[in-house]
């Protein structure tokens, strides 16, 4: 379970620059809860998927704050994570996961994992390097977009599959490719964590922004030279909430941003 933060921009820019420097410490004092390591993703100014991650606390590594604040690249993603249950806070389970021009992370959590890794391919499960359902999901999509011979369609596959089959579940996701970013907003039947929330805080009212009882909320803005995609966590104006059980695609030449079709003949 973690904290996301995608744009795309008409040029390279910074992280700090897009939320703001405020913003930006707000995002970072997530670490309250998402502690379990940060990861970034970018596409360079050369076009290839760069990628950054660390199982350290991102307030308490430096590498965090020296990235946030480069034009790395105009489009990318933060990731903050909150480590689920008993799977391991090591360099392996770090988002994002990088598989080529493929970059990813969730926020969620699939349960059984060995259900999820039994829709894998030998293929993709040899391509695993450590224990987290997240890995397992996005080596899911990369099989889609492989078999599809497209990304909108593999990634609409995938998310049709997992929500027939985990209906319960989060998957809320950032995947950056060379040509789009995709974000996930898929969660309606999944309960934010509150008992995992009020084990970590003395009282509700020290807990963070909206995530005691919309924990998997996610909003966008869109301005003439950026469109952002954020998890629930910041007390700030000018955001606009993202529809339930939606996915969408934008385009990092244009930034269009075009639904994809979860439910067969619709646009919802």
């Amino acid at each position: 379970m973690c904290r996301l933060f995608g744009y795309v921009s008409e040029k390279p820019t910074a992280v700090v620059d897009e939320l703001g420097a405020e913003a930006f410490q707000e995002f970072t004092a997530l670490t309250r809860v998402h502690g379990d390591g940060w990861g970034m993703a970018w596409r360079d100014a050369d076009g290839t998927t760069r990628c950054a991650r660390s199982p350290l606390s991102a307030d308490d590594d430096p590498d965090y704050a020296r990235l946030a604040a480069q034009p790395l690249g105009a489009a990318g993603f933060v990731h903050l994570r909150w480590a689920t249950g008993d799977l391991a806070v090591t360099p392996e389970n770090t988002h994002p996961f990088v598989d080529g021009d493929f970059a990813f992370a969730h926020n969620g959590h699939i349960s059984p994992i060995d259900r999820l890794e039994g829709m894998l391919t030998p293929a993709s499960r040899r391509r695993l390097k450590g224990s987290t359902d997240s890995e397992r999901y996005f080596q899911l999509v990369v099989q889609c977009i492989e078999h599809a011979g497209d990304e909108a369609a593999g990634v609409t596959t995938a998310l049709r599959l997992l929500m027939e089959e985990f209906p319960n579940s989060s998957l809320n996701a950032l995947l950056l490719t060379a040509t789009r970013l995709f974000a996930v907003h898929v969660n309606s039947r999944a309960d934010s964590p509150q008992a995992g929330l009020r084990a970590l805080f003395e009282s509700p009212g020290a807990i963070p922004f909206r995530h005691e009882n919309e924990y998997y909320a996610m909003d966008r803005r869109i301005t003439t030279s950026c469109v952002q995609v954020i998890s629930s966590g910041l007390d700030t104006t000018g955001w606009t909430a993202i529809d339930g059980d939606t996915a969408a695609s934008i385009d990092l030449r244009t930034r269009a941003v075009t639904r994809l079709e979860l439910v067969p003949g619709s646009r919802a």
